[in-house]
């Protein structure tokens, strides 16, 4: 009977039809569709750069889910592939992406997407969690998660790279955290979707950033995990591209782990003559009872010579890796296991100590909550002039932070110590008005609140829901440690971040 459930299995997976494309959900380590089956990533990283001039589009960058006569183009090249998921980095949550998701469905392939965009996601150099990006991340979930052949959406891609970066992982996981609430409590929406992060292999935090992830409460752990490795390169093998030791890393991990990117472009020829022979390993039996596939980068050929296509005045250039890819996923045949006899192994994880080399504590920000935030404002005397220059912001922050520390606890965050003030989740309108008004009613004095016309007085706005929504607010700080966000405020980081503000800004026009 074992046997002829093995052969059922095998059959149901290996003929898997285009247009058959049954919603995945996880279970354990494992990817199943609906009907039992386990789902191996067979993948391809779609994202085609940007030209220098954006044209008429609303955005900076091409979302591939919106381009029609694109998907078109491209969704039988992905069936000659034999591809069944493409990762999407940047997509426009008000673009139309019916059109391309039922080709992309008709063909049996699925999508995860990227929840960020290049001028909108956690930034490593200046992280937060915020009503803006808050909002955006709704936006992307909304915009595709009716579609059946979604599987899930990462909230970060190498978000923390280094010691020095670690911090930023906080601000990640608190996005995970309210994602998964956000698909939880929305009735519109009854299916698994996944939550996940992207990381690199960055061996000083690798075990640290892993176990992170993975640990505290279930409604703050990753739904998957997605591993960023570019190791074997050309004719590499199990031991010296460390697969086996990943392998055998991952063996007891909780969620399912795939390769969110690989493909080393460091052979003789380049990006276009990879030969991806670590395909191979990667579907073996040794790798596929670990990790649930991959996905290539990358599908268009761009200056960094990863592509397998390259278009120019609507003829295609196909190179030798795309039929290199293309028999590789033809030969691979991972051994599925059938979601009712699979047992999952849990052990959970424990958070990793706060280190000279981990820097991010168990302890999350709050929920971005933006009625909280338009409260607050509207009931501090002390505001903001209107229209504002990002180099006023920093310059007023500065300056107030560094004559009153106290003043600014409120929009501090501190990371490691697991301590965040009760709007660090506002926009800068939003926290300036919280830190001159602190200013204004230490001083008590008109001209404490003038800084030379950049800043005014209001008349606050008493409203019975709106006073009991900021009475309801974290006091000064949340975390594992109320008063060190006293204590332990430093005035000159929050000012070297309005700095990167302003850069930001200046670069952007």
């Amino acid at each position: 009977m074992a046997g002829l459930m093995l052969a059922v299995s095998l059959f149901l997976f290996a003929s898997r039809g285009l247009g058959e494309t049954l919603p995945i959900e996880a279970k354990g380590s494992k990817f199943f569709d609906t009907n039992g089956t386990q789902f191996f990533i067979k993948g391809i990283a779609y994202q085609q750069e940007a030209a220098a001039g954006t044209g008429g589009r609303k955005t900076k960058y091409l979302d591939p889910l919106a381009d029609v006569s694109s998907c078109q183009r491209d969704v039988p090249f992905l069936r000659e592939l034999g591809i069944n998921t493409i990762r999407t980095y940047h997509i426009d949550p008000t673009a139309d992406h019916d059109e391309c998701m039922q080709l992309l469905q008709d063909s049996g392939i699925y999508v995860i997407s990227d929840l960020g965009e290049p001028d909108m996601s956690i930034n490593r150099e200046d992280p937060r969690w915020d009503v803006t990006l808050f909002a955006r991340y709704r936006k992307v979930v909304d915009s595709l998660a009716k579609y059946p052949n979604v599987i899930g959406f990462f909230a970060g891609n190498e978000v923390s790279d280094s010691a020095n970066t670690s911090a930023a992982s906080v601000y990640v996981k608190a996005a995970v955290r309210d994602m998964k609430r956000y698909v939880r409590e929305n009735k519109k929406m009854t299916r698994w979707l996944g939550f996940g992060y992207a990381a690199n292999d960055a061996s000083v935090i690798r075990d640290d950033i892993v176990d992170y992830f993975a640990c505290g409460p279930a409604e703050e752990r990753v739904d998957f995990w997605g591993y960023n490795v570019y190791s074997w390169c050309g004719d590499s093998d199990m031991k010296r591209s460390h697969f086996a030791e990943r392998a055998e890393y991952f063996r007891d991990y909780e969620v399912p782990v795939f390769f969110a990117e690989y493909g080393c472009n460091e052979v003789k020829g380049g990006g276009t003559e990879r030969e991806f022979k670590e395909t191979a390993a990667l579907y073996s039996a040794e790798m596929s009872s670990v990790f649930s596939g991959g996905i290539v980068y990358m599908y268009f050929e761009e200056a960094n010579n990863y592509g397998l296509v390259q278009f120019s005045k609507g003829q295609a250039t196909i190179f030798n890796a795309f039929h290199a890819l293309k028999a590789q996923l033809a030969k691979a045949r991972p051994e599925p296991i059938s979601r009712d006899a699979y047992l999952p192994r849990t052990r959970p994880r424990s958070c990793p100590p706060v280190s000279t080399t981990w820097l991010s504590h168990p302890s999350l920000p709050p929920t971005p909550n933006s009625a909280l935030c338009k409260c607050m404002y509207s009931s501090r005397t002390c505001i903001p002039a209107s229209s504002l220059s990002a180099v006023s912001y920093s310059e007023i922050f500065n300056y107030v932070c560094g004559a009153l520390a106290s003043a600014c606890t409120t929009i501090a965050s501190h990371p490691d110590k697991g301590v965040h003030g009760a709007y660090t989740m506002c926009d800068d309108t939003a926290k300036l008005a919280a830190v001159l008004d602190a200013y204004y009613k230490e001083h008590e004095t008109p001209s404490a609140c003038r800084f030379d016309g950049k800043a005014k007085t209001q008349r606050p706005h008493e409203d019975k829901a709106c006073a009991e929504t900021v009475d309801d607010a974290p006091g000064e700080s949340v975390g594992s440690d109320q008063d060190s966000a006293a204590r332990g405020f430093d005035a000159r980081a929050v000012g070297q971040v309005l700095v990167m503000v302003v850069v930001a800004v200046v670069v952007a026009f």
